[in-house]
């Protein structure tokens, strides 16, 4: 399959700068003068701007242009996701948690400050997302459009998205349950700590282009099948991947008997289930046309990243 062409790759690096752009922004409004701890603003800086792709908020400002939305309109949709994204990675890395010293290359939070540090600089990234959402200044649009979406994102972060994932995962790793976890365990496991922010990131896009139902459907299966994409992918890195490269510790799954789809069918059919997942986001953009090209590319970086 072929590899991204370069201006997937230009927009991915475009998008990337202006996220950190607006990010780096609202970070320093909201920490300056005295009122923020030091400690907890070097902390959040250290959990946000220290790398990574950003293809969450990348998906949300294409999946806006497909329906005419401009970047500057997604661009604060795109950056509450990423800190979502991020609160999380902050606490799925804690010793109670997954227990990882290394993100992105670089010490995790709580390894350079310590537990509580990362702790309370997770709980201030989550709610600076939704004080993004709902900020009336922003050029997100309507109060309709910021309630449709904070909403959204509350379901697809919470108990029934990214959490309620998050402890499926734990309860197996940490108390053995279920003693055999079967592909339907995984799938919903995958489904929720995953695939839940990754569609809402192309729902987003079509919430606020005011897509039709139709297209809304469309959209949202193709999140549904770039997140198990990517979920497969990222369960392959940690079997194949080089630490140095993926820029967090491999090899970590199977040491601890975490559930995941290669654990289940092996590795070929883990492979096969990857195919067939980026055929199935192709398959969920033939009505748009030409329009998706970038959505369409975003699933072959899916499938051949290696960090």
């Amino acid at each position: 399959m072929p590899a991204p062409d370069t201006s997937f790759r230009d927009r991915l690096v475009a998008h990337a700068s202006a996220t950190d752009h607006y990010l780096t922004e609202i970070i320093s409004q909201q920490s300056s003068g005295e009122r923020v701890p030091e400690r907890l603003r070097d902390a959040v800086k250290h959990a946000v701007l220290s790398g990574g792709k950003r293809l969450r908020p990348f998906l949300v400002i294409e999946s806006a242009q497909l329906f005419g939305v401009s970047r500057d309109r997604a661009l604060p949709v795109a950056a509450a996701l990423e800190c979502i994204h991020c609160y999380s990675l902050v606490h799925d890395d804690l010793p109670a948690m997954d227990n990882d010293t290394l993100r992105r290359g670089q010490p995790t939070v709580w390894s350079a400050f310590d537990e509580w540090t990362a702790i309370l600089a997770g709980d201030a990234l989550l709610t600076l997302a939704f004080e993004i959402l709902s900020d009336p200044l922003n050029k997100i649009g309507s109060a309709e459009h910021r309630l449709a979406l904070t909403q959204r994102l509350a379901t697809a972060s919470g108990w029934l998205g990214m959490v309620g994932g998050q402890c499926i995962d734990l309860e197996a790793d940490k108390l053995g349950q279920p003693k055999d976890p079967d592909e339907a365990h995984v799938r919903k496991l995958q489904s929720m700590k995953t695939g839940a922010l990754i569609c809402f990131a192309v729902e987003a896009g079509a919430i606020l282009g005011d897509a039709t139902p139709d297209q809304f459907a469309a959209i949202s299966r193709y999140g549904r099948a770039l997140g198990l994409a990517f979920q497969i992918a990222d369960d392959l890195l940690d079997v194949e991947g080089s630490a140095d490269v993926v820029g967090k510790a491999t090899g970590k799954d199977a040491e601890a008997g975490k559930a995941t789809l290669i654990g289940v069918l092996g590795l070929n059919r883990a492979r096969q289930e990857l195919e067939a997942a980026h055929d199935d986001a192709h398959r969920s953009l033939a009505q748009f046309g030409p329009e998706a090209d970038m959505l369409r590319a975003t699933a072959g970086f899916v499938i051949k990243r290696d960090r």
